[in-house]
């Protein structure tokens, strides 16, 4: 019987400070009490049971008002979670239910292809996250946590989602200059790597994401045509020769395929 060896991944990212900003957090706290409240509630009792500024909080409740996420009765003046917060939970709760479809997929490949396959999807502007994750379970595999995330153009998936940015950008080579990679590369080195990729189909990191780690990705399209997700396979270097990495990249293509019809 095959040992079971679990190697969580951890990103290597640059050091960053956490920004908070404070009306963004009150405004989170707001819409949480509101939502797990059973009545309407006064923007008084409000700010006092958040500890907010009573005319922060009443501001606050204004511009949630006019964005659809809190309702206001002129008549009781009290505010409730409105229709636009219900239905941007509503699409959320969509994604993830599509998402789940996905997982026997992912199990599917991973015991077919004794390798760990990961969905990831595009958060803003500059940065990815696994929504799923399936490993082999019978072979020797890498874990890669639900969850994690990572610049968006780093690892096998980040090549992808480079190729719809302009990499000619002095935002993008900042973007860049910020990630540190398990071995050396150059922005150019890494600009004909994501060319390659987009001629191809698939994408490769041998090595630069974390040193003895590969990865192939391919990417799932959505009716748009943008690249909102991928699909990877990550295993050990030398696990796979050449010739296997080529036929592991086509058939990743056509699993992503099966995913546009589950995702969108």
């Amino acid at each position: 019987m095959a040992s079971e060896i679990t190697s969580e991944i951890t990103a290597k990212t640059s050091k960053t400070t956490p920004v908070t900003v404070k009306p963004v957090v009150n405004a989170i706290r707001i819409l949480r009490f509101l939502s797990e409240s059973s009545v309407p509630e006064r923007a008084v009792d409000i700010a006092r049971k958040l500890d907010i500024n009573p005319s922060t909080c009443f501001n606050i409740l204004r511009t949630l008002v006019n964005e659809d996420m809190v309702e206001f009765s002129p008549m009781s003046k009290r505010y409730s979670a409105g229709l636009g917060l219900a239905r941007l939970v509503e699409q959320f709760v969509t994604q993830g239910q599509k998402v789940q479809l996905a997982k026997p997929l992912l199990e599917a490949f991973a015991s077919s292809s004794r390798v760990t396959v990961t969905l990831w999807r595009r958060m803003g502007s500059d940065r990815i996250v696994i929504v799923s994750s399936a490993a082999c379970p019978t072979d020797v595999r890498i874990d890669m946590t639900e969850g994690q995330r990572l610049p968006i153009l780093m690892g096998a998936s980040g090549r992808l989602f480079a190729s719809q940015l302009s990499l000619e950008s002095e935002e993008v080579r900042t973007m860049f200059e910020k990630i540190r990679w398990g071995m050396p590369l150059s922005f150019d080195e890494y600009c004909a790597q994501v060319t390659e990729a987009s001629k191809r189909g698939w994408a490769v990191d041998d090595g630069y994401f974390s040193i003895g780690i590969l990865a192939v990705a391919a990417p799932v399209y959505s009716s748009s045509g943008t690249i909102d997700f991928t699909v990877s396979a990550v295993m050990f270097r030398g696990q796979k020769n050449d010739k296997e990495i080529a036929e592991l990249g086509e058939s990743l293509c056509n699993l992503a395929r099966e995913l546009e019809n589950v995702l969108f």
